[in-house]
């Protein structure tokens, strides 16, 4: 009987660990992976600088302008930025990638097609 009991605390404790060392490859698998699954975010940068920093430009949004010229706006939107953030650590795309899923999210949530143009049946286009 205790050697029953060893056995199987060994067993959980190499389970345990096993699945401890690999969480990051199963968790974002499990269903509500994004409440369980923690990622540190950087708490409101509010210069262009910082948002370069943080990983928020490419050759397409290029930031350096802005810092070239002093520009004195508070840098990106915090709200945008965190999700782009989100969507850039939990589907480990680049930053152009995301700011496209994001921007496909919002035109969703907004009645907007992919294409930029709106779902509404009512619309009507003269090109």
């Amino acid at each position: 009987m205790t050697t029953l009991i060893y056995t199987l605390t060994f067993v959980v404790l190499i389970s345990g660990t096993a699945l401890y060392l690999t969480r990051n490859h199963w968790v974002p698998l499990m269903p509500g992976a994004d409440y369980i699954y923690y990622s540190s975010l950087p708490l409101s940068s509010n210069t262009f600088s910082e948002d370069l920093e943080s990983g928020l430009s490419s050759s397409n949004f290029d930031l350096t302008s802005n810092i070239a010229s002093n520009d004195s706006r508070a840098g990106l939107d915090d709200a945008a930025k965190n999700e782009i953030l989100k969507i850039m650590k939990k589907k480990r795309m680049q930053f152009d990638q995301a700011r496209k899923v994001y921007m496909e999210q919002r035109f969703a949530a907004n009645g907007i097609g992919a294409d930029g143009r709106p779902k509404d049946p009512k619309f009507v286009s003269f090109s």
